[in-house]
């Protein structure tokens, strides 16, 4: 198959591009860098089946050949990248999608949108299934992603039912490991970062907001199951262990055997106060479920910040 990836140079595109280059397929990477990095990509450079090009999706997309399918992972992804860049994370969910949408339908390409938890906003319902309309403060700052995302979910399934475009929609839930920038500013970097340094651990409000967390390996196999699938809704795709903030910091300073203080900070306004998966849909329809443990992708993570660390 010849694949585009909008966003093909950022840390989960990235990892996207390697499963399906190592499958055999071709692979379009499209990324305007603004939080993709082309080191992410620098090792397919010189294979044939890769091409890179550069561009804000933001803007008409035009790719010379044949699709079979477009992967739509542009989009600023952490709080620290949103909120100094709202306009353009709206941009790239609304006009970005619409676009990535169009392109699929004029090459007769299927249509796979990332999407994410942060469409649940700061859930009322525990754990979050996929039929849960969310709870999202749509003028509040981090609802520039949000509202980018649920507005993404409602035209790309607009496009499936008006246009027929076979499209996909993955919600992804909090995602970590190598490739992940060091000042991505998400709790996963930071942490670690943080306890490599021996620095204080930033802990927001007293650490009892949870998350789920998963490995990006696990991320990239239900994506490819998904893809397989004749599945046009919504699938979670998340690890549905929870754990607060505070136990998360502990455990990252047991790995490390950092000698950092954990220290506390205000919550940001509108900071989700509980976060897991609900994923049933996912093992009845993928057969999917996450394999790596936190501890064990943590671990691959530590050491691949550790090897950056070397490099300097």
């Amino acid at each position: 198959m010849r694949i585009l990836i909008t966003g093909g140079a950022g840390f989960i595109g990235s990892h996207l591009t390697d499963c399906l280059i190592e499958e055999g397929h071709q692979v379009v990477a499209m990324d305007n860098l603004v939080t993709g990095d082309l080191n992410n990509v620098a090792h397919h450079r010189s294979n044939p089946q890769f091409e890179y090009i550069h561009h804000d999706v933001s803007n008409h997309i035009h790719v010379s050949g044949n699709l079979d399918w477009v992967l739509h992972f542009a989009s600023p992804a952490s709080p620290i990248d949103y909120l100094q860049l709202p306009i353009q994370t709206l941009k790239v969910g609304a006009l970005g999608t619409h676009n990535a949408l169009g392109l699929a339908k004029a090459k007769g390409a299927k249509f796979l949108l990332a999407s994410t938890s942060e469409v649940y906003g700061d859930p009322l319902v525990h754990p979050q299934p996929e039929d849960y309309w969310g709870n999202v403060n749509l003028i509040g700052p981090r609802g520039v992603y949000d509202e980018a995302k649920r507005y993404a979910e409602a035209i790309a399934m607009a496009y499936h039912r008006v246009h027929n475009v076979d499209v996909r929609v993955v919600r992804i839930f909090n995602t970590y490991g190598p490739r992940n920038r060091v000042n991505d500013g998400r709790v996963v970097p930071t942490f670690i970062n943080q306890a490599l340094r021996n620095e204080p651990i930033t802990v927001f409000g007293e650490g009892n907001q949870t998350r789920s967390f998963q490995y990006v390996a696990d991320l990239v196999a239900g994506v490819r199951k998904l893809m397989d699938a004749s599945y046009n809704r919504p699938v979670n795709i998340g690890n549905p262990r929870e754990m607060t903030i505070l136990e998360f910091a502990k455990l990252i300073l047991q790995l490390t055997e950092s000698q950092s203080p954990i220290i506390y900070n205000p919550l940001p306004e509108d900071d989700p106060k509980t976060r897991q998966p609900d994923i049933t849909r996912a093992k009845a329809i993928l057969s999917w479920e996450p394999k790596v443990a936190v501890e064990e992708g943590l671990s691959r993570t530590i050491d691949w910040y550790r090897s950056l660390g070397k490099k300097k």
